[in-house]
């Protein structure tokens, strides 16, 4: 990416209150480099060939599905989360087996790893030699150059033909119209002006910063939606947009990209 000075946060209103995305802010940065795709279900297998790296869900035993994804037997479901019980917590469910023990990764390679830690991205960036983007380049990155867009080629949605999200009913009805269930292919879609693919949708991307350091949260921040964002509950795909989740926690949702150091 160019150095550049960009206007970062939600310019439309489209934000909660809580989810710190605004006041609308200009911010600097220098030129930096960052990958034009998530890392790989490949690429994170060479990693862990590379280095014997247990990710947390493997250490921990278990990680957060989707039911819909879910391919387990019922003895490997732990519970639903509260609050969402779409989500289960299933033994068994790793990087490697993104539904559960009943799954693989066969088939799949060019789709995003999930099932990772912020502190698993770190591990994986130190033997890359890379490092996780601050909030500030993922941003400019996915705007591609476009100042207050609410997506990276514009401001309306234009799914399924644009990004990775839910269609129909959530939590209970998809109807595919995009073709995915869960992730997709790294290069589905079209990439953005800066030649990056699917910043939004398909699966949320860790970034270095703490969610809200001012109060000595130790959560991370999470950016771009997935493949479960639908209209109706999360409306975060979109290039403003703010998640977080703990350094340790893993879900099938949830990926990332590296930019040099």
């Amino acid at each position: 990416m160019p150095a550049q000075t960009f206007r970062m946060g939600d310019a439309h209103g489209d934000s909660r209150w809580d989810d710190g995305e605004g006041p609308v802010r200009a911010v600097t940065l220098d030129a930096f480099d960052i990958d034009a795709t998530t890392v790989t279900n490949a690429d994170f297998a060479r990693f862990v060939d590379a280095t014997g790296h247990v990710t947390e869900a493997e250490s921990f035993g278990f990680s957060a599905v989707f039911h819909l994804a879910l391919a387990a037997p019922d003895e490997a479901v732990m519970g639903r989360v509260p609050g969402a019980p779409w989500w289960l917590g299933v033994r068994g469910a790793d990087w490697q087996r993104p539904g559960g023990p009943g799954s693989t990764t066969e088939g799949i390679d060019d789709h995003p790893v999930v099932h990772v830690s912020w502190n698993d991205a770190q591990a994986y960036c130190a033997w890359a030699g890379r490092a996780l983007p601050t909030e500030a380049q993922w941003e400019c990155a996915s705007r591609g150059g476009h100042d207050g867009r609410r997506y990276p080629w514009g401001d309306e949605l234009d799914a399924p033909d644009r990004c990775n999200i839910w269609q129909g009913r959530f939590p209970a009805e998809n109807t595919l119209d995009d073709g995915h269930l869960t992730t997709a292919p790294v290069r589905s879609y079209h990439p953005n002006d800066y030649g990056l693919w699917q910043t939004v949708g398909n699966v949320w991307e860790w970034c270095a910063d703490r969610w809200d350091p001012a109060r000595g949260d130790d959560s991370r921040v999470t950016r771009g939606g997935s493949y479960l964002c639908h209209a109706s509950y999360c409306n975060r795909y979109r290039n403003a947009a703010r998640s977080s989740n703990t350094p340790d926690s893993s879900t099938g949702n949830t990926g990332f990209r590296t930019v040099a150091r």
